[in-house]
């Protein structure tokens, strides 16, 4: 039985699909729903009308979730442009929320899934901030990922994930090869007067630490990016700059 459900994305329906995550930080699934059929089938919650719109599902493994189901659709894969088929799949941006402070679980992370074949989903990637790059577990509060952005802007789409990063702050990833993605430029707040502590228990005693906490993000169809964060940090408009707005694409 899927619990821990977050917000499902629905491509509205012209698209015709809802994709859910289940699950958080353990026992994770993806699933992808015909809209159509969930929204005029039928109303009695019986077993058969419940499963009747599913047109596929990724089961995850026993210590990841799915905080997050983004689909990125119709992507042009460069290294697969000369295939027999041609490079064009979809996939769908899978991000678990981290759950537990100071590493005291398994790393939540962006997985990617190809879904071109909806019925037989299949993971292709998977990425995180390396934690040696600034002593994450040790800084304080959660890390590991929490969500991705949701809004589709053609600014961004199909090509920059933004990723709310807890105490890495808010992470922008180079998604045109999905079986590549890589990091192309971050943020990390200050800690302010008003961040709160974040605790742990060793030993029988609780130990805290005052960290960011980089909750959620979004993007605007003007190209900025908003975060907010869960620790009372407050809340940052930003804006890419140099290279890595290069590979945005903003009107000229």
């Amino acid at each position: 039985m899927p619990t821990e459900l977050h917000g499902p994305i629905s491509t509205g329906p012209k698209g015709n699909r809802v994709y859910f995550g289940y699950g958080t930080n353990k026992n994770g699934m993806v699933q992808i729903v015909d809209r159509q059929k969930l929204v005029n089938g039928p109303a009695e919650p019986t077993p058969d009308n419940l499963r009747a719109p599913e047109v596929g599902r990724l089961l995850l493994p026993p210590n990841a979730g799915a905080h997050t189901a983004f689909p990125m659709l119709k992507l042009n894969v460069a290294e697969f442009a000369q295939d027999q088929g041609g490079g064009v799949r979809d996939f769908v941006a899978i991000v678990d929320e981290e759950l537990v402070n100071e590493c005291q679980e398994p790393r939540q992370m962006l997985w990617i899934a190809d879904i071109t074949s909806e019925a037989r989903p299949i993971n292709v990637s998977t990425w995180t901030v390396p934690e040696a790059s600034g002593n994450f577990c040790s800084r304080g509060g959660r890390f590991g990922t929490h969500s991705s952005n949701e809004n589709m802007t053609p600014i961004y789409y199909n090509r920059i994930l933004f990723l709310a990063h807890f105490n890495a702050g808010v992470r922008a990833v180079d998604v045109r090869d999905p079986y590549r993605p890589r990091e192309i430029a971050h943020y990390i707040p200050a800690v302010t007067a008003n961040t709160d502590p974040r605790c742990v228990t060793v030993n029988g005693a609780n130990r805290c630490k005052t960290a960011i906490q980089t909750n959620n993000v979004e993007v605007d169809d003007r190209g900025y990016i908003y975060i907010v964060d869960r620790a009372n940090t407050g809340l940052h408009i930003l804006e890419l700059t140099g290279a890595a707005r290069a590979i945005a694409n903003f009107p000229r």
